[in-house]
C-alpha cells in the first residue's frame, strides 16, 4: 500500500495544532522531512529505554504514555489526542525513551526524525517556544497528577479525571444529548489515579447505582456531566 503524498502529508499537518501555523515554505520544509506511520489499537508504539531518535505528533487517533513499576504496575502519566505531540523529550536530548507509548485506538501519526527535526528546528525560533509551552503544560499536569495522588481522596481523584477525558471526548450522541461519552477501561482509569483497579470498580459501581454513570465494556457514560463536576 503506497504511503501518503506530499499533498496529503501537508493536508494533514496544516490542520495540526503544533505545526498548522507555519508559513508555506516552513510547512513544505516539514514535509520533506516527516512520514506517516499508522498503529492499530493496543499496538505499542515505544518502549521506555528504547532509542529516542524521533518524535511523534497525533494527527489521527489517540495514545496513552505509561511506566510499568517492577511488580509490572502500569502508571498512566496522561492520554494524547490528535493535535498533541510525545516521544519529545528523547528526541531533544537523544537519550532513551522515559515512558512506554501504547495506540489507545488505531492511530496515524506524523514521525519526525532527530536528525532531520534538530537542524529544522534550530531555525526556528517560533517552534522552540512552542515546544517549551508544552513542556511547561507537561509538567503543570505531572505536578498536579502527584499533588491529587497525595493529598485527595479517591472519588475526588476519579472526578476529577473523567472530567478530564470527557472534555477531550465531548459529546457523543445528538446534539440535544447531553450525555458524554468516555472511552476508557477501569484499568487505565486506575493507573491515571494512582488506585487499584479493584477500588476503581467498586466506586464506579456506587456512581452507577446513583445514578451517575452508566458502565459498558471499556466505556463510561456521564448522563449529566455537573453531577460529576460537583464530586470534583
Amino acid at each position: 500500500m503506497a504511503g501518503p503524498t506530499a499533498n496529503e502529508k501537508r493536508e494533514l499537518i496544516e490542520g495540526h495544532a503544533l505545526f498548522g501555523g507555519l508559513a508555506k515554505a516552513g510547512l513544505n520544509a516539514l514535509v520533506s522531512r516527516a512520514h506517516i506511520e499508522h498503529f492499530r489499537a493496543g499496538e505499542q508504539i515505544f518502549n521506555k529505554g528504547a532509542p529516542g531518535r524521533s518524535m511523534m505528533a497525533i494527527l489521527r487517533g489517540g495514545v496513552r504514555i505509561s511506566a510499568t513499576s517492577s511488580r509490572s504496575r502500569e502508571f498512566v502519566l496522561t492520554t494524547l489526542q490528535a493535535g498533541e505531540i510525545f516521544g519529545e523529550i528523547a528526541l531533544l536530548d537523544g537519550q532513551n525513551r522515559t515512558a512506554d507509548a501504547i495506540a489507545l485506538t488505531d492511530c496515524e501519526l506524523l514521525v519526525l526524525d532527530r536528525r532531520e527535526f534538530i537542524p529544522f528546528l534550530e531555525r526556528r525560533p517560533d517552534l522552540c517556544i512552542l515546544l517549551l509551552k508544552i513542556f511547561c503544560h507537561r509538567l503543570r499536569h505531572t505536578d498536579q497528577q502527584v499533588e491529587h495522588a497525595v493529598f485527595e481522596r479517591i472519588d475526588t481523584r476519579l472526578a476529577k479525571t473523567l472530567l478530564r477525558l470527557a472534555s477531550d471526548a465531548g459529546k457523543g450522541g445528538l446534539h440535544t444529548d447531553p450525555r458524554v461519552f468516555v472511552l476508557v477501561s477501569q484499568q487505565e482509569l486506575a493507573g491515571m489515579i494512582g488506585a487499584t483497579r479493584e477500588s476503581i470498580n467498586k466506586r464506579l459501581h456506587v456512581w452507577q447505582k446513583a445514578g451517575l454513570v452508566q458502565l459498558g465494556k471499556r466505556l463510561i457514560v456521564i448522563p449529566d456531566i455537573a453531577a460529576i463536576e460537583a464530586l470534583a
